[in-house]
């Protein structure tokens, strides 16, 4: 099965190609700080160039692989609704899969120096991080240890505990990844929960990570799959301040 995969839960746009054979091919734009992002933009040109450098029409592919965030409202539109566009054209299987899982699974490599556990970590702006815990699988994806969720950096600290206790309380090597693992270090260091090295990939989601769990996640409709805001966007928190807004975001 041809597998292609894509991210924009972050300011980053990233698209990889799973082969039959399991092989991956990935690219990726990486705006410099303070610049708009390319998802609009960048997206398709990036899949077509990604293609035809692996001699591969779009016809061959058997299913579209999309992170469905938690992460920026913009960019998770933009993904969710270029993959369904792929799909309906491609008659192609349509999966979605979590941005925080696919940061995780590249961070949990079969390695003995690896670690155990990670906390998958987006900056989620407003002064708050997406983050959801992960234990390795044996064999599989990683399993979720706790829920996705919105949260105030100083409560990054008790989502580990939370998983602990989901764990069984067996000690773990833990790793935090991810832009927000970057923006919020010094308060998860101080707790004691490490991060990668600041130029260390494992903060980038990898569009290769979602193919890969994409290539085993059960293929979904056009209106099944959703994106993954985990919160009301700031125009409707904006709306419901006024007192003119009265349901949730779609």
């Amino acid at each position: 099965m041809i597998v292609f995969g894509l991210d924009t839960a972050t300011p980053s746009t990233a698209v990889a190609l799973r082969l039959a054979d399991g092989s991956t091919t990935d690219a990726r734009d990486d705006p410099p700080a303070g610049a708009h992002p390319g998802h609009a933009t960048r997206l398709l040109e990036m899949a077509d160039e990604l293609l035809a450098r692996a001699g591969i029409a779009w016809s061959a592919v058997d299913r579209i692989a999309v992170g469905l965030g938690p992460g920026t409202f913009t960019g998770l539109r933009v993904g969710v609704a270029t993959a369904r566009g792929l799909a309906q054209s491609l008659a192609a299987e349509l999966v979605g899969v979590s941005s925080l899982q696919a940061l995780a699974l590249a961070a949990l490599a079969p390695d003995p120096a690896a670690p155990s556990a990670v906390l998958a970590v987006l900056d989620a702006r407003r002064g708050e991080a997406f983050a959801a815990a992960y234990l390795a699988g044996d064999p599989g994806p990683p399993h979720e240890l706790t829920d996705p969720a919105a949260l105030a950096p100083e409560e990054l600290p008790g989502v580990i505990a939370r998983a602990g206790r989901a764990a069984g309380g067996a000690p773990r090597r833990w790793l935090a990844v991810g832009d927000g693992a970057l923006r919020y270090r010094a308060e998860l260091e101080a707790a004691g929960i490490p991060a990668a090295a600041e130029r260390s990939p494992l903060h980038r989601v990898s569009a290769a990570a979602v193919c890969e769990l994409g290539a085993h996640a059960a293929p979904v409709s056009l209106h099944e799959l959703l994106p993954d805001y985990r919160r009301r966007p700031d125009a409707e928190l904006a709306l419901i301040a006024t007192g003119t807004a009265t349901g949730p975001s779609t």
